[in-house]
């Protein structure tokens, strides 16, 4: 969600877009730098939220850190970059920070697995009794990225010395592309079985919802309207309707266009209800936050 104008604004055109939950850049996604927040920007946005009744406040982390990275400079510059921002989540009252884990630019995966391990351990050791979580997110694969993998991701947390400072933020068009298969009954058993396994679902603290413009196990990122893609609506149908993510918040990564937003939410909600009206086992997932009733679902936009 757009925070131009002030970050309390990203409210204003989520209530506009009919969402439950939001997810907002604290600063310029595209730059390093960032502008220190004011203390009434930040009695703003917390007075906001309060008022609006949104626990489910999700930050993203600048695209260009890369704490995986070999070259010493650039990963000593994101460590230093997350720190900030995880800085600026913690005085805003924002729960998690959704971070990109890097690509390994060559050096294998092993060799950054240990450099992204080694740079949350700095960056947990500079903000200490912070609440703040990180998440970090599951990579399309593309390139030399690392974690597209859910056992390398379960290695990255379990290798840090804080785990429970961190979780993960599954990317359904990410896992999609890098291999997991979710538009069938049996696949989507096996990914989330995988998923716990490795990782553990109690770890998913957020979804992001994009359907694929891209093959299964292309390893491409090109996110997809939902149900206009190769995921389709039935692994969206399974996730919308999975007790498991009953409180876990969808964020939608999709273009705003032509009121894009509002039907995309329309369409899961449709998924979810639809569900509900055939008796299925279990209960909503992304269920209703307890606020105002102008939105049904816990599906939301940036």
């Amino acid at each position: 969600m757009s925070i131009a104008g002030g970050l309390w604004t990203a409210f204003d055109r989520a209530e506009e877009a009919g969402c439950d939950a939001i997810q907002i850049f604290t600063k310029n996604k595209g730059a390093w730098k960032a502008t220190a927040l004011g203390e009434e920007e930040i009695h703003r946005f917390r007075a906001r939220a309060k008022e609006e009744g949104f626990p489910p406040v999700v930050a993203h982390a600048a695209y260009l850190l890369n704490i995986a990275a070999p070259d010493p400079t650039l990963r000593k510059k994101s460590v230093e970059a997350l720190r900030v921002e995880l800085e600026r989540c913690e005085s805003l009252g924002i729960p998690c920070l959704v971070l990109h884990p890097g690509s390994h630019s060559g050096t294998g995966e092993e060799a950054g697995l240990k450099r992204v391990v080694s740079s949350l351990d700095s960056v947990h050791r500079s903000t200490r009794g912070f609440e703040s979580k990180i998440l970090l997110e599951t990579s399309p694969g593309q390139g030399s990225s690392v974690c597209h993998r859910f056992e390398s991701l379960g290695r990255a947390l379990g290798g840090v010395k804080d785990p429970e400072r961190l979780g993960v933020c599954v990317d359904t068009c990410h896992i999609f592309v890098a291999g997991y298969e979710l538009r069938t009954e049996e696949g989507y058993r096996s990914t989330l079985a995988e998923l716990e396994r490795e990782v553990g679902i109690d770890k998913v603290l957020c979804v992001h919802a994009n359907d694929s413009k891209k093959e299964l196990g292309s390893r491409v990122d090109r996110h997809e309207h939902i149900g206009r893609g190769h995921l389709g609506l039935d692994g969206f149908r399974r996730l919308v309707n999975d007790p498991r993510f009953e409180n876990v918040p969808a964020i939608l990564e999709l273009p705003p266009e032509n009121n894009m937003h509002r039907v995309n939410l329309a369409v899961l909600r449709r998924l979810r209800r639809k569900r509900l009206a055939a008796g299925a086992e279990g209960g909503p997932a992304l269920s209703p936050a307890k606020r105002k009733p102008r939105a049904a679902s816990r599906s939301n936009t940036v």
